[in-house]
């Protein structure tokens, strides 16, 4: 029948035969299924922006829960998500922030969203096709990158048992990949002066 849902194992072999470049006839014919099956899952694919290659390495766990749903929902539950992308990169900037903790308040406003294998793959998708990046060539010594790490530490005074928080500075030679870190009581500027002091 057209348009028929086809099992697991048939949407892997599908996905196999049109990774070696088969037209959707040819696949239809050696897997014994109506063309425009073939058709209706290869849309699908392209709906979700998922290459063969990508669809491949995929778990059987993570194609259930893709290929389940009607194509009209599964292009309505990505494009909720996807919305949500750029807000997910500017939470991940915050100290303490994970892909994790952005799930489960996904998940709390959309019930029927992705489980978390599926949430990240396509997370990371998104963001590896928009994260564009350039070789940057350094000579050795020629700069220092310094910079506070964004949350801040704490140890426990043996005398007193009192917790202190400290900053802790960053220095890296970008040739090299030599780093430097101190744990100073603040960013102020004499406390600035004596990392670079120390580290240089």
């Amino acid at each position: 029948m057209a348009g028929q849902r086809i099992n697991i194992m048939e949407i892997r072999s599908l996905i196999a035969l049109k990774l070696k470049g088969l037209s959707n006839r040819k696949v239809a014919d050696l897997l014994k299924i109506n063309r425009k099956t073939v058709d209706n899952y290869t849309s699908r694919f392209s709906a979700l922006n998922l290459g063969f290659d990508e669809l491949i390495n995929l778990t059987e766990p993570d194609l259930r829960d893709l290929f389940t749903e009607e194509p009209q929902t599964e292009k309505q539950r990505y494009e909720l998500l996807a919305a949500r992308f750029s807000y997910f990169e500017k939470q991940l900037r915050k100290p303490g922030c994970t892909l994790q903790a952005l799930w489960k308040e996904y998940l709390q406003q959309n019930p029927q969203g992705y489980k978390y294998t599926q949430f990240t793959f396509h997370y990371r998708r998104w963001r590896s096709l928009n994260n564009h990046s350039g070789k940057l060539d350094h000579k050795a010594g020629e700069k220092l990158f310094i910079d506070f790490c964004g949350k801040r530490l704490s140890y426990i005074n043996k005398t007193t048992g009192e917790q202190i928080e400290v900053e802790v500075f960053v220095g890296v030679l970008p040739c090299s990949q030599y780093t430097f870190v101190k744990a100073v009581a603040s960013q102020k500027r004499e406390d600035l002066i004596l990392c670079l002091e120390s580290c240089l």
